[in-house]
């Protein structure tokens, strides 16, 4: 039995509000539609930060930058936001749900000038879809879908809180190295690039 549009859970998740049912007869093997809409708007989320982060990647790789090793960081942690939309797609398909692809934003990146910035707002951003994924799982759970829960919580909520303790060590260092959010470039960002071996270690 659907779920009554009309009481439906307050959520500060990003819930596709334009999400239609897969077209035809797709069997929905017990997945409650306010659980699909939420999983799609994710899906788009992590599609949206992926983008983000690889622009932040080719800021460190520029000329008059040049931080190859950091640049290789974001270019690591962009590629797996990209694997955990590809995930949650292929999660949506095996549920019966259905993915509704939105074109991306461009990422707001221009204001970013050294690794502080840098790390700050991919920390925030993280620490946001952290909250986005504990809610989810919540929902599932009032909805009766503990294997969403399951899933979100195992492949996803984990790994992402590892990504941002590493990612608030990182700005320990960085602070503990003199490096600033003012301006382009200072020796600690150079000795961050040549030293940090959170940059080189697994993300999740």
């Amino acid at each position: 039995m659907a779920e009554p549009r009309g009481k439906r859970q307050k959520t500060c998740l990003p819930i596709c509000s334009l999400h239609q049912p897969a077209p035809g007869s797709r069997v929905k093997l017990n997945y409650p539609p306010r659980v699909e809409e939420a999983v799609c708007g994710l899906i788009n989320l992590f599609q949206q930060l992926a983008y983000r982060l690889q622009a932040l990647a080719q800021i460190f790789e520029q000329d008059d930058i040049a931080l190859p090793r950091v640049a290789g960081y974001f270019r690591k942690t962009a590629e797996e936001e990209g694997k955990n939309a590809e995930s949650l797609i292929d999660y949506q398909k095996e549920r019966g749900g259905y993915y509704c692809a939105k074109d991306i934003q461009k990422p707001r990146t221009e204001s970013v000038q050294n690794i502080r910035q840098a790390l700050e707002l991919t920390l925030r951003q993280w620490k946001t879809v952290a909250t986005f994924l504990e809610e989810l799982c919540a929902l599932s759970k009032s909805c009766m879908d503990p294997h969403t829960a399951s899933f979100v919580k195992k492949r996803l909520l984990v790994p992402k809180i590892r990504q941002i303790k590493v990612a608030g060590d990182l700005i320990t260092n960085a602070n503990r190295l003199g490096c600033t959010d003012e301006g382009q470039g200072s020796f600690g960002e150079y000795l961050i690039d040549r030293l940090q071996e959170e940059l080189d270690g697994p993300l999740a």
